[in-house]
């Protein structure tokens, strides 16, 4: 078998991996998501300037003793960060809040990394007409210059419902 040949086979061998992986990776976490699935998806939703996804996952079985969140940015087939890359107690890692009264539900989980603050912000205000939507994560540099915000395209799926027991609540 000549040079040109052999080497043509083995390019198209490692294609034929790359988009076996890939196609692996996608098969593996649920649709518009990072999460996998044999996870829960807390909040996740394509940001509009990055065309990347944000995902907060967690495990299925979540309370204050057991289970980890872990945040993803990037896409299926190549997360950018996952924090914590360790999976442990969520309270460790991340900070939870939510307040609500009729016509206002809103929802914050952040966390520290490297210097930098993450803000996964969820609300809505029915008071105001018409009814205002912010679903978004704030990216907050150490020297806390240019902070970035990265808006949702459309509408996040989030669902909170494990995160209330999980985290304690302020005195």
């Amino acid at each position: 078998m000549n040079k040109v040949c052999f080497a043509s086979i083995a390019v198209l061998l490692c294609l034929g991996v790359a988009a076996r992986s890939r196609a692996f990776n996608e098969a593996q976490s649920q649709a518009g998501s990072l999460c996998q699935r044999d996870e829960k998806v807390v909040f996740s939703c394509t940001v509009t300037k990055a065309a990347k996804i944000v995902s907060l996952c967690s495990s299925k079985q979540l309370s204050k003793e057991q289970g980890y969140l872990q945040y993803r940015f990037g896409l299926p087939d190549k997360i950018e960060l996952e924090y914590p890359k360790q999976r442990g107690r969520p309270q460790d890692a991340f900070k939870y809040s939510h307040y609500f009264r009729a016509q206002v539900d809103m929802t914050e989980i952040s966390f520290s990394s490297n210097g930098y603050e993450y803000s996964i912000v969820n609300d809505y205000n029915g008071e105001e007409k018409p009814a205002q939507y912010s679903q978004a994560i704030t990216i907050t540099p150490p020297n806390r210059d240019k902070q970035v915000i990265l808006n949702c395209r459309g509408r996040a799926q989030a669902q909170y419902g494990d995160l209330a027991d999980v985290f304690p609540t302020p005195e």
